[in-house]
């Protein structure tokens, strides 16, 4: 036995419950000195102690007692002093907060990726013949109604092609000496606007509509709007523009319209105070022949333009503020501009241009306009794009007659694996219009 001085002090011992879980945060036994009296461990340390035998308790009653003190129930050595942590809370430690974190950053960065780094097809999925289509620049004659049917004149006479049942109808077809040179269908895809309409004494290379509205550039340098409801449709007639109109595009909201002419000018309309001619903006920032005009569908008052062959510029406007986002040069012909409305991006068709850029549609990405990818399929330029209803198939109307659809704007496939060979050569089928 051991006799000890005043202010002795024996810590407690932390509770043995089984149940109870302790943390090692670490990889060896280090003291927790939040459980710790300093103070009274460096008392412990300095104070003297010297033996005293009690002659009531012999040398087995002593050996009983350091048993009991050293060995369990068990007979298993017995620490009285044991360091450990305290017991577990149920929040993780901040080492498992850390892997949660970085968990969660690989997989918000793997579904960025998965977003705008999405495999694109290496061709198109469909081709169709078009011949006879018009080698034209300034013509806009194929558009793709809500009611997924591509109209697209070829020549002299339009035809219809159904997208969901792949049937073709001859809707129209005109004299030897007459094409068409615009068509465009209504918001409701219910009516068609094809040809020039009255009013006009030039032909109509671009048209657009706006509710009830058909909107008319020509020829003659003028835009005039027809109520189509009324037996006196003209509405208002504009003559701004000092060379032929040959693109035309409505804002969403309908309460805005852009121009664009031969003379290199884009002018910004309000739709309450186009009978004054008073236009909101113009824009004189490209060097060639504006036809391409697209509204981006997730930014109304954000408008992209692309200029002609000795331009090449695809410029992105804010038409509230009245100025040029940013421009990016293509270095060829811009003949179509088409947001992708799945993702922040913006496609172009080309015509005329260096070797290495001429021919081809382009895939940008807003707002930066890095190139995501390029498609060089078409044999001569690209004169005409658009887009199916749904948003995720672009189809591009080349000079070398051939019309072919991308799936280019929608999300990725899930499994591009269970896609063999022999259905991808299938579905490059070509079957022509007529």
């Amino acid at each position: 036995m051991w006799e000890l001085k005043p202010d002795w002090y024996s810590p407690t011992r932390l509770p043995s419950d089984p149940t109870t879980q302790y943390d090692f945060p670490g990889d060896r036994f280090i003291p927790n000195r939040s459980l710790m009296d300093l103070d009274q461990a460096h008392c412990l340390l300095t104070t003297t102690t010297k033996k005293v035998f009690n002659p009531n308790f012999n040398e087995v009653y002593r050996q009983k007692l350091k048993d009991k003190l050293t060995l369990d129930s068990e007979g298993r050595p017995f620490r009285m002093l044991v360091f450990r942590g305290s017991p577990k809370s149920s929040r993780r430690s901040i080492r498992h907060i850390d892997e949660m974190q970085r968990e969660e950053v690989e997989a918000l960065d793997y579904s960025t990726k998965q977003y705008q780094f999405r495999k694109l097809p290496n061709r198109e999925t469909r081709i169709l013949d078009a011949p006879n289509i018009k080698n034209d620049y300034y013509l806009n004659v194929m558009d793709w109604g809500k009611n997924y049917i591509l109209a697209i004149a070829l020549g002299s006479e339009l035809y219809l092609w159904n997208s969901e049942n792949g049937g073709v109808q001859k809707l129209l077809q005109v004299g030897a000496n007459d094409y068409p040179t615009s068509l465009a269908w209504s918001g409701d895809a219910k009516t068609m606007a094809i040809r020039s309409l009255e009013g006009h004494n030039g032909r109509v290379a671009a048209t657009g509509w706006n509710g009830h509205i058909l909107t008319s550039g020509s020829e003659d340098k003028s835009i005039i709007n027809h109520d189509v409801r009324a037996p006196n449709n003209l509405t208002s007639r504009i003559k701004i523009h000092t060379e032929e109109v040959c693109g035309l595009k409505w804002s969403s909201r309908g309460n805005t319209l852009a121009s664009g002419g031969n003379e290199n000018l884009i002018y910004i309309w309000e739709a309450s105070k186009m009978s004054s001619s008073n236009f909101l903006y113009r824009f004189n920032d490209h060097c060639a022949a504006v036809k391409a005009l697209a509204w981006c569908p997730y930014q109304s008052d954000v408008l992209a333009s692309g200029g002609g062959t000795k331009d090449g510029c695809i410029k992105i406007w804010n038409t509230q503020k009245g100025t040029c986002i940013s421009s990016i040069d293509t270095k060829a012909q811009i003949c179509g501009l088409e947001w992708n409305r799945h993702h922040k991006e913006i496609l172009s068709g080309h015509g005329f241009g260096t070797i290495e850029h001429r021919n081809q549609l382009c895939l940008w990405r807003y707002p930066s306009m890095t190139k995501v990818g390029d498609f060089r399929r078409h044999a001569s330029r690209v004169l005409h794009l658009c887009q199916s209803p749904d948003g995720i198939t672009a189809v591009s109307a080349g000079a070398d007659e051939t019309l072919r659809f991308w799936e280019v704007f929608g999300p990725p496939t899930v499994d591009n694996s269970r896609i063999s060979d022999l259905d991808s050569f299938l579905s490059l089928k070509t079957s022509p219009l007529r």
